[in-house]
């Protein structure tokens, strides 16, 4: 499968050479984001897309000066939602129904079983659970701009709560979960490029109980 040849070519660049990924590239690995599968649906998270010079200045200290931060094209913030509301899970249900229709009975009994899995959570749990949704669709945006020939750069390397003032997340109900800079690889500076990917053999890795 070509997947496998592409995951095979993939690595997390430790440079980028600041080349612009075209917009259609970018607009198809968002989208697989987008369609990335959440917790009961919810998508508890936003995806902050920086392509200005000027901002990823700004976030390059927060990020330890890692240089993937202002060579990369666009800098992803994965924001999670800082925590479950009955307002939140009452705009999902409203979502739902408009895009679906349906019984408003069973739309009824979908939403209070959210709210009592969710509404109950205290801050430290709705973050961390929505953070876990996030790193879903990092996953599958990993391999989205991997099919796409686009080298993407998952990073924790940050302060959240620099990050988070930057961009004003707290104000809307988020804190930064994770980054990703997408981009090129800049090949004469990244001591990363030509070595060996190193991943655990099959056997040390997978399990077959039959």
């Amino acid at each position: 499968m070509k997947i496998i040849e592409q995951l095979n070519w993939r690595y997390a660049a430790k440079a980028m050479n600041g080349k612009k990924i075209p917009q259609e590239q970018m607009d198809r690995i968002l989208e697989a984001a987008r369609l990335a599968p959440s917790s009961n649906g919810l998508q508890p998270f936003e995806i902050i897309v920086i392509s200005s010079p000027e901002l990823k200045e700004k976030i390059l200290p927060a990020a330890f000066n890692q240089p993937q931060i202002t060579g990369c094209s666009h800098l992803l913030v994965f924001a999670a939602w800082d925590q479950y509301t009955p307002e939140r899970i009452n705009e999902f249900i409203a979502h739902t129904a408009a895009e679906r229709g349906g019984d408003p009975e069973r739309l009824e009994r979908q939403r209070q079983s959210l709210l009592s899995k969710f509404a109950g959570m205290d801050k430290d749990q709705g973050y961390a659970h929505a953070a876990r949704q996030a790193y879903l669709s990092l996953g599958v945006t990993v391999v989205a701009a991997a099919a796409e020939g686009i080298d993407g750069t998952p990073m924790e390397g940050f302060d959240p709560e620099q990050l988070d003032a930057l961009l004003g997340l707290k104000q809307k109900g988020l804190r930064s979960a994770v980054i990703m800079a997408l981009g090129y690889r800049d090949k004469e500076k990244d001591w990363l490029v030509n070595l060996k990917k190193v991943r655990k053999h099959k056997a040390q890795f997978i399990t077959e109980l039959n």
